[in-house]
């Protein structure tokens, strides 16, 4: 049910689709649009309000699609524009939203802009790349690739360097140029027409780098913010992300998500900075700070606060608990036989909490990281590190959806390989099994889906961590949910607000629609929905 007020992107739930490892549905190992479209029921009864797709434009694969070389096609090997544009019909009519990955810092090598940007010094897209002749005999700069080195390459043709945040098969764009700008805006006016529903914005804040090229201070792996002080975070990307921000404003009902990963993990206040007035530049921004937290009650409860207190008025926030670049967050509950009691608590927590809650394709059944041997290894952040790191592979293997060959994902063999566990953790499994992980994200997102309080209202903690407990209520008009969480392994006394009835409606053990009015004994990870009763 959507009561009205309701806003897609505020209150409903966004899903992070690995187009590659979603589903397959040619048999050729590699998953696909119409994949997709297999599933948007799934999908719709899950309960999610949009899709995000991780990029599916043409690209040589250097980087699975954040190399792209034609902004404006889809790659074949997922399929056609034709395809596409079936995909957005579809979801339409199923009342689901599509978003699109758009990688605005960078293009690949082979992409014509930069193919005539190396050209010549006097190309007219010279100036679209950043390009810099040796300083002193050497790089113009100390900046550090974020996958090592440095982000200068020499070019032997023109005689300068380009730089690459990144692979050097990803040659960064010039935003100080006005006709990259103008050229790339056009992009998305492309899409938009076409009816995307909103766009991710991928390391949104490395677009501009400092006009001087001033040398970094420290080393690329220092938590110092000074170690990437003048290669990104620029004020200029604000005013580009404002200027976006009007561009979509001209369309109805349409957004802009963008990453902001600075570090240290949780230095929101460099993210809440892209939020402009909350009204003037991105709608959403990701907050990293509980991917990185161990589990403790009052360390989540500083990160979630830290974020409501430095949010602009008009503003709100967004919470994921993993992605394509980060290991799983079932691998991140740490040791022992707690799991999937900690995997059932993270769901409440990101389902109730004050803003839009993102999850990732196969979270909602516990899908766990693979171990992937080195001859497997498509990452190339993989590939260059091994064996001190295997990359990100690990949390990008195909799909679990059933105990079939390759899970149900592919009848070939898949590009990446399976995890051994999809004989037991599958969706088809999952579906029977009422106590599931997929059945508790279900009843999860219909209960938040019914609740106005719980999708859009004001939030209040009542306990903040104190032996293990975490309670906070949520508020619309009359209605009042309280929710509460214990992230102990034993049984805690917990306070209800006073002078109510609370109804059960919504439990990890059994309580539903019992009702208390004081104090509650809390199981070892029991967490609770209430609402209050009108007495």
């Amino acid at each position: 049910m959507q009561a009205d007020g309701w806003i897609w992107w505020k209150h409903g739930v966004i899903y992070q689709l690995y187009p590659r490892s979603f589903m397959d549905s040619n048999d050729d190992g590699i998953g696909d649009l119409r994949g997709v479209i297999e599933k948007l029921d799934y999908l719709k009864k899950l309960g999610i309000a949009a899709i995000w797709l991780s990029p599916i434009y043409q690209s040589p694969m250097e980087d699975y699609g954040y190399d792209i070389v034609d902004y404006r096609s889809i790659d074949p090997s997922y399929g056609t524009m034709d395809d596409f544009k079936e995909l957005l019909s579809l979801a339409h009519q199923k009342g689901i939203r599509i978003i699109m990955d758009m990688v605005m810092n960078h293009s690949s090598h082979l992409h014509r802009w930069f193919i005539e940007s190396k050209s010549s010094l006097d190309n007219p897209k010279r100036d679209w790349y950043i390009w810099k002749a040796k300083r002193n005999g050497k790089v113009p700069t100390n900046w550090k690739s974020a996958f090592g080195g440095s982000v200068w390459q020499w070019d032997q043709h023109t005689q300068q360097y380009y730089l690459h945040s990144f692979l050097k098969g990803q040659p960064d764009l010039n935003w100080r140029n006005k006709k990259l700008r103008e050229a790339f805006f056009d992009v998305f006016k492309f899409w938009l027409d076409l009816g995307v529903d909103g766009f991710r914005l991928d390391v949104i804040n490395f677009i501009v780098k400092d006009k001087k090229f001033r040398d970094n201070m420290g080393s690329i792996w220092s938590w110092s913010f000074n170690a990437k002080l003048y290669s990104r975070n620029r004020d200029s990307s604000i005013k580009i992300v404002r200027n976006l921000r009007q561009l979509v404003d001209r369309y109805d009902d349409r957004m802009l998500v963008g990453e902001i990963y600075t570090p240290p993990p949780g230095n929101n206040k460099t993210v809440i900075n892209y939020l402009g007035d909350g009204d003037n530049a991105l709608h959403l921004a990701f907050d990293f700070s509980l991917i990185f937290r161990f589990w403790n009650a009052h360390s989540y409860y500083k990160c979630i606060q830290s974020w409501e207190d430095n949010l602009p008025v008009k503003g709100w926030p967004s919470y994921v608990l993993s992605n394509h670049d980060i290991l799983r967050s079932y691998n991140r509950l740490g040791i022992g036989n707690n799991k999937a009691a900690k995997a059932k608590i993270s769901a409440i927590l990101l389902l109730t909490l004050r803003g839009t809650p993102f999850i990732y394709y196969g979270e909602e059944i516990g899908m766990q990281n693979q171990k992937i041997k080195k001859r497997h290894i498509r990452d190339p952040l993989g590939k260059k590190l091994w064996p001190f790191f295997s990359g990100r592979d690990k949390s990008r293997t195909p799909m679990q959806w059933s105990d079939k060959k390759n899970g149900g994902f592919s009848k070939s063999k898949p590009w990446l390989p399976s995890n051994r566990n999809y004989l037991s953790v599958n969706v088809e499994k999952q579906k029977t099994d009422q106590n599931s992980l997929l059945n508790h994200y279900t009843r999860l997102m219909k209960i938040r889906n019914s609740y106005q309080a719980l999708s859009a209202g004001r939030m209040i903690f009542e306990q903040t961590g104190e032996n293990e407990i975490l309670s906070y209520t949520r508020g619309f008009s009359h209605q009042r949910i309280h929710i509460l969480l214990n992230f102990g392994n034993k049984k805690s006394i917990a306070g209800l607000p006073k002078g109510y009835q609370w109804k059960v409606i919504f439990s990890t053990h059994k309580r539903l629609a019992e009702s208390f009015e004081n104090n509650i004994s809390l199981k070892p990870f029991e967490g609770i929905i209430f609402i209050r009763e009108i007495v």
